[in-house]
């Protein structure tokens, strides 16, 4: 699959909120429970510039039809300033697209960008189980450093959410 992997955009918009409420709708992955709207992602969009430490890395289908097959993100890990150098970090796909290396592709853009940044920490919160998105993290060079037991409700269950770090130049 020939696929293209650039910043996201306004134009993603739409997708991009269909592939996160995909999640919402059908997994634990995310603990949103009610589905958004465009106009609600929207400050979440505006949150990620082209440049920066907050990015937002979409993976397509060149051409006219230019399906986004999913997205990478790195975000603000803590509202307080001094935490002004660690990000978190997620990836998710269209619910068709999983084993195919799209993740590995939007991670590796993602980290690329973020080299040239002045970021010292990457974070990524693990909704367990979830062993596709433990194995991208480990590949990645991050660790385990901490569980949450039973930290969120959803679906009238009780999730761990595991907590990973990778150490960034």
């Amino acid at each position: 699959m020939n696929v293209q992997v650039d910043p996201g955009g306004e134009a993603d918009l739409a997708a991009l909120t269909d592939i996160y409420n995909h999640y919402v709708r059908e997994t634990a992955v995310t603990f949103d429970v009610t589905p958004l709207t465009p106009g609600e992602r929207r400050p979440w969009l505006l949150s990620h510039p082209e440049d920066g430490p907050h990015r937002l890395m979409v993976a397509r289908i060149p051409g006219s039809d230019g399906r986004v097959l999913g997205y990478a993100t790195s975000s603000a890990f803590r509202p307080k300033a001094a935490y002004a150098t660690s990000v978190e970090t997620s990836v998710y796909l269209a619910s068709d697209v999983g084993g195919r290396g799209i993740g590995t592709l939007l991670y590796e853009r993602l980290f690329e960008a973020l080299a040239a940044e002045d970021v010292h920490r990457a974070y990524a919160g693990v909704t367990l189980p979830n062993d596709a998105s433990v194995r991208i993290h480990e590949r990645f060079g991050f660790r385990q450093v901490g569980l949450y037991e039973e930290v969120g409700r959803k679906f009238g269950e009780y999730h761990d959410v595991a907590w990973f770090e990778k150490r960034l130049a």
